[in-house]
């Protein structure tokens, strides 16, 4: 069984409501932060008519970290966390799990970072949300609602940071860059991305960072 840290229990608080661009200092926000949840969620839109209904298929939405060097790449296929590969070889990021269907409220998928066992060679994480056979299944983001992604203290279960899309522009795309938590001197930094790409599959979004 995948424990859910935003399911059986609600951050105390709510975090900061970043905007797109939006940048804050973990330091400033969470002092002594040692590890934290980063949960995303969303919901697919509503099918309308008997038709739209017959003839949709169900979304599956994968969410994945990638873990960057300082020159902006991927160093190795263990740097990727995803469905396939749930934990980091440091042990600094876990995935709990893939959610196939994105019902139910709160988190859909949840991944903890223990931020002291990032190895000192990884400069920047990338939360990244791909739409599973999105091409072949006619799907995009514009039929995504309310996607999310938030930054959860796990010392007190305070919520740091949220970042909700407007759900505008993302006609025809198939992945999203939600958030970047970025190595700065001995300081961690959340980035508000939102950069919707089209990809065909993991494998896609993981090329651009090679």
């Amino acid at each position: 069984m995948v424990y859910h840290y935003g399911r059986e229990e609600k951050a105390k608080t709510m975090g900061i409501n970043l905007q797109k661009g939006q940048r804050i200092s973990l330091r400033k926000e969470a002092p002594k932060l040692q590890e934290l949840m980063c949960g995303l969620g969303w919901d697919v839109r509503k099918k309308r008519g008997f038709f739209e209904s017959l003839f949709a298929s169900d979304f599956d939405l994968d969410s994945s970290v990638l873990c960057i060097n300082e020159k902006g790449k991927l160093t190795s296929k263990n740097d990727i966390i995803f469905f396939g590969n749930l934990r980091h070889y440091s042990d600094a990021i876990v995935h709990l799990g893939d959610n196939l269907t994105g019902e139910g409220e709160g988190d859909d998928e949840e991944i903890i970072v223990k931020l002291p066992l990032i190895p000192p060679s990884i400069h920047k994480l990338i939360f990244v949300i791909n739409i599973y056979n999105a091409l072949e299944r006619g799907q995009d983001f514009s039929q995504v609602e309310n996607a999310f992604v938030r930054l959860v203290n796990l010392s007190n279960n305070q919520e740091i940071a949220r970042y909700t899309l407007s759900g505008e522009g993302y006609k025809g795309k198939t992945g999203m860059i939600m958030a970047e938590i970025n190595r700065v001197g001995d300081d961690w930094e959340v980035v508000a991305r939102g950069e919707g790409i089209v990809v065909s599959n993991l494998g896609d979004l993981v090329s651009l960072y090679l």
